[in-house]
């Protein structure tokens, strides 16, 4: 990481079905070996079993789920005279966004069903209505910081 600068950010272009930025920051995420059509496949065709099961528009669910996963609170290793505090700080819009589609990729991902697209739609149908290992792994942060409140004057 340079010191004289912090990088610039790319700008992502929207995916082409429903215009969306964050659909493609969540396909990229998806995405492995830079096979991005096998992505695009897996994250529209779990849009499409959304729509199927809840009728409801799979775009919104999307956005309801990740709203449920994003954390507004973290703890942060800090080293204070030789002892290290998790100290609890408020978490960036960026860094929200970026953990909630990192963790609802993975909990996608460590289901039972059998394919990605159906692993995925559940993955997003649970996360929506407030459940689901995404939402657990949000829960569990907010419980550390929580917990580390003590330290929070270690804040920097």
């Amino acid at each position: 990481m340079s010191r004289r600068h912090s990088a610039e950010k790319r700008q992502v272009l929207a995916d082409p079905k429903f215009k969306d930025v964050i659909v493609t920051k969540f396909m990229n995420q998806i995405m492995r070996d830079g096979k991005k059509s096998v992505a695009e496949r897996i994250v529209y065709g779990a849009f499409d079993l959304v729509e199927s099961r809840s009728k409801k528009n799979p775009v919104e669910v999307f956005h309801a789920a990740l709203e449920a996963i994003a954390p507004s609170v973290e703890v942060r290793s800090r080293r204070v005279g030789g002892a290290t505090y998790q100290v609890p700080v408020e978490v960036r819009t960026e860094r929200r966004q970026a953990l909630a589609i990192r963790w609802l990729s993975a909990a996608a991902a460590s289901r039972n069903e059998n394919t990605m697209r159906e692993r995925l739609a559940g993955e997003l149908m649970d996360a929506s209505q407030g459940r689901g290992n995404a939402v657990k792994k949000r829960e569990d942060t907010h419980r550390m910081a929580d917990a580390n409140k003590a330290f929070a004057h270690y804040r920097w």
